[in-house]
């Protein structure tokens, strides 16, 4: 009973998530969330009493692949050189599992961004660590910058390219999927590269 009652959660949030992408939170119903999960609309009123809620839960567990990850690379790194390596690999690594995440964050970042620091602010992930891990270095192996564009960069560079998959994919591989695939394995290292390139002086 515990084992049919988890599978069907699991079907109703994955449903649930892909009516949410295409239609966002104002658009989706429930109706159109039952019929994607396969089931009654009864029954996924017993689950999750209200779209508001369902939703919440959608987005807690998309959103916190994210913040595990985020917790982890801040709270494991050592060294500039090893935050940088394991914040680009963590974050590829999670988007190519869970390629959905990208634009389920976006979308909510443009309907309700406050839901997105709330979720942040409830970690207890050490944002100064980018800024102590900097001091600690040798000021003649580095650049000045400002941590937080370092972070900016990084998440950028690495969530473009699965935001704008139809762009890429489309035209700049004229829609072969392998094509693109081999790209997105490239790119973790090519990002390891230039960030390092931007932080550390070349010798």
């Amino acid at each position: 009973m515990v084992k049919k009652i988890e599978n069907t959660e699991e079907k109703i949030i994955a449903a649930a998530r892909e009516v949410f992408l295409r239609k966002g939170m104002d658009g989706a119903r429930m109706q159109e969330i039952a019929d994607e999960a396969g089931i009654n609309k009864s029954l996924l009123h017993y689950y999750f009493r209200s779209k508001d809620k369902l939703f919440d839960r959608v987005f807690t567990e998309t959103f916190k692949n994210v913040i595990d990850l985020i917790t982890e690379v801040f709270s494991s790194s050592i060294t500039l050189e090893s935050f940088i390596e394991n914040f680009v690999r963590g974050y590829t690594s999670v988007l190519i599992k869970k390629p959905y995440i990208a634009n389920f964050v976006l979308h909510e970042l443009s309907r309700n961004p406050q839901r997105v620091v709330e979720h942040i602010n409830l970690t207890n992930f050490d944002k100064l660590k980018l800024a102590s891990l900097i001091s600690s270095e040798d000021k003649n192996t580095i650049r000045q910058f400002n941590p937080i564009q370092i972070i900016v960069d990084i998440l950028a560079l690495c969530i473009f390219p699965f935001v704008a998959k139809p762009i890429i994919k489309g035209f700049m591989f004229d829609g072969d999927i392998e094509e693109y695939n081999i790209f997105i394995d490239q790119r973790t290292q090519h990002i390891i590269e230039f960030v390092k390139s931007a932080v550390f002086i070349q010798k």
